[in-house]
C-alpha cells in the first residue's frame, strides 16, 4: 500500500482517531492510551501498530519506559490530496454557476 492509502485507513477507524486525539495533547505510555478503550489490550496493540505503519505515532525508549507519540506529517499528504480534490470540485462549480448565470441571462433576452 502506499502512503496515502495508510494514513487514510488508519484514520478511518473511531479508535484509532480517538488515540491520535489522545496523542496530540502529547506522548503517552501505553497502558495510559488503552485505559479510556473498553477492549482487549491486544486490540489496542493492534491500532498501535497501524497508525505507526502509517507514520502517524512514533514510540520512543525513555528509561524503561516506552513513550508514544503523535507524528502529524504524515497527514499532510492527506491534506494535499483532500486540497486537490477541493480545486477540482470548485473548478466544477463555477462553471456549473457561469452555466447558469448565463442561461437566466438568454432567458432574459427572450
Amino acid at each position: 500500500m502506499d502512503q496515502l492509502t495508510d494514513v487514510l485507513t488508519a484514520i478511518s477507524h473511531p479508535t484509532r482517531r480517538a488515540i491520535i486525539g489522545q496523542l496530540a495533547k502529547g506522548p503517552a505510555r501505553f497502558l495510559d492510551i488503552a485505559k479510556p478503550f473498553d477492549t482487549a489490550l491486544n486490540s489496542v496493540t493492534k491500532h498501535l501498530k497501524l497508525l505507526e505503519r502509517a507514520g502517524l505515532i512514533e514510540r520512543k525508549k525513555q528509561g524503561r519506559e516506552v513513550l508514544i507519540s503523535f507524528r502529524g506529517e504524515s497527514l499532510r499528504e492527506v491534506a494535499a490530496w483532500v486540497h486537490e480534490l477541493e480545486q477540482f470540485w470548485n473548478e466544477r462549480l463555477d462553471h456549473f454557476e457561469d452555466y447558469f448565470k448565463e442561461k437566466r441571462k438568454k432567458e432574459k433576452k427572450r
